[in-house]
């Protein structure tokens, strides 16, 4: 069985798109850990741009889906957390361009 590498949830990641801001999660800069081991069992560390975010479930549920497709995945853990909050500093540097009007 070949290791999954975190490039590869990045990976998936990417096509995970927040609908109301039309970035994906990590351009947003969402993501805070990865941590895969030896059996590519998957936990992750997220936060969402507010706590207050209506489609936090969504977003979770399409994130879980995506890893879950990568051939070779064991379990994923995907863990929503507040610390370090989010702010806009945050965005990628693409994002940010693209964004601009």
């Amino acid at each position: 069985m070949a290791q999954i590498t975190p490039e590869q949830i990045v990976g998936a990641l990417r096509g995970c798109v927040d609908p109301e801001i039309g970035i994906n999660i990590i351009d947003l800069g969402l993501l805070h850990w990865i941590k895969i081991d030896s059996s590519n069992n998957v936990e992750i560390r997220m936060t969402m741009t507010s706590p207050m975010c209506p489609v936090t479930s969504v977003i979770l549920a399409d994130a879980q889906l995506r890893i879950e497709k990568i051939q070779g995945i064991g379990n994923v853990n995907i863990e929503l957390v507040w610390e370090p909050a989010w702010s806009p500093e945050m965005i990628s540097e693409e994002a940010r361009l693209n964004m601009q009007v």
